[in-house]
Formats: structure tokens, C-alpha cells, sequence
């Protein structure tokens, strides 16, 4: 059900954006979302502004590119963590649980440092924490942009995309970070 919701929403952003293949292509229609009588029309969505915060790249564990733009309009959680770090595997449930609490209204970004790639993967593996989205920043390249000098550091977005906390939180500050930017 998850997986199927997450597809039709993929596929309204892409016939939002126009991603056809030919201009003389005829455009292609779904059906609507069931709605009930009682709910409003829905508006178009405003444009959403990308924060100086959110705007860097990178690539995932697995190579592909990785955009942080993409995460520009919703609270996001930036996770610096490092594959040997024993705090960061405590770290691991308390991100992996709430990604999944708060899907569609938070974001989580894991950015690894200081190893190597095969053992950022294994981590991952590991510690179960595959619903997120991690970027390999073996180079430290978004570490220094965050003025990141240690793991396990977060740093807490708001919608706006400003920074509202950066350092270290145990589970129940993480939970209390995540209640009040999704309430």
C-alpha cells in the first residue's frame, strides 16, 4: 500500500513537471485521488525556494547523484554519521523509527564521513537504516559546509530551511527536534 501510494505520487510529479517525450505527444491523464464532498478544492502548490542550506549535492552510497534541493519546502534532519562510530550505530533505530513515523513530513539525510565507502554501505546494512537516504561525503565536502568537525552531529532544518539546531542530541532531544518541527 505504501510503495503503491508512493508511486502515484511519483508519477503527479512527474505529469506536473511536463515529462513527456515529444511535444506533439498527447498528455496523459490520471484519475483523480478519491475525495469526499466535504473537503475543499485543492489549490496549486506554490513554488517552493531553496534555501542557501539546501543547496549542495552530493552522491549516494550507491554513486547516484543526490540533490539536497529536493528536500526544500518540509522540516529535514541532516545526520552526520561515520561507519565505526559506536554512537552513531546507537543513533541508527531512533533515525530509522522516526523516518518512518514521519514520512511525507519530515525528511532525514544521512551524510557519512571519515570511511570508506564498503564500510558506509555495511552500517547501513547492519543498523538497518536503508529507509533513508544516505550521501557518501568521504571527502568531508558537506561536513565543511556544515562546519561539521565530529560525528555523530545533527543538524536540524526547519521548513524555511533554517538552521535550527547543530550538534549532538540523544533520543529523546532527536524525538522533541522532530515533535516540534512537524507540529
Amino acid at each position: 500500500m505504501r510503495r503503491r501510494a508512493l508511486l502515484l505520487s511519483a508519477a503527479g510529479v512527474l505529469l506536473a513537471a511536463g515529462c513527456g517525450s515529444g511535444e506533439d505527444e498527447p498528455a496523459a491523464f490520471v484519475d483523480p485521488p478519491p475525495s469526499s464532498a466535504s473537503s475543499p478544492a485543492s489549490a496549486p502548490a506554490a513554488p517552493v525556494t531553496v534555501p542557501a542550506t539546501l543547496k549542495f549535492g552530493g552522491r549516494t552510497l550507491d554513486g547516484k547523484p543526490f540533490e539536497a534541493s529536493t528536500l526544500a519546502g518540509k522540516p529535514a534532519i541532516l545526520w552526520f554519521w561515520a561507519p565505526w562510530c559506536a554512537t552513531c550505530a546507537s543513533e541508527a533505530q531512533s533515525v530509522q523509527t522516526l523516518q518512518e513515523e514521519y514520512e511525507g513530513r519530515l525528511s532525514f539525510l544521512g551524510i557519512a564521513g571519515l570511511g570508506g565507502n564498503k564500510e558506509m554501505h555495511q552500517f547501513v546494512a547492519d543498523l538497518e537504516v536503508s529507509n533513508v537516504t544516505h550521501l557518501d561525503d568521504g571527502a568531508g565536502k558537506i561536513w565543511k559546509k556544515f562546519k561539521i568537525t565530529e560525528q555523530s552531529l545533527y543538524v536540524v532544518l526547519d521548513r524555511a530551511g533554517k538552521v535550527v539546531t547543530t550538534g549532538y542530541l540523544d533520543d529523546q532531544q532527536l524525538r522533541s527536534q522532530v515533535k516540534s518541527l512537524v507540529a
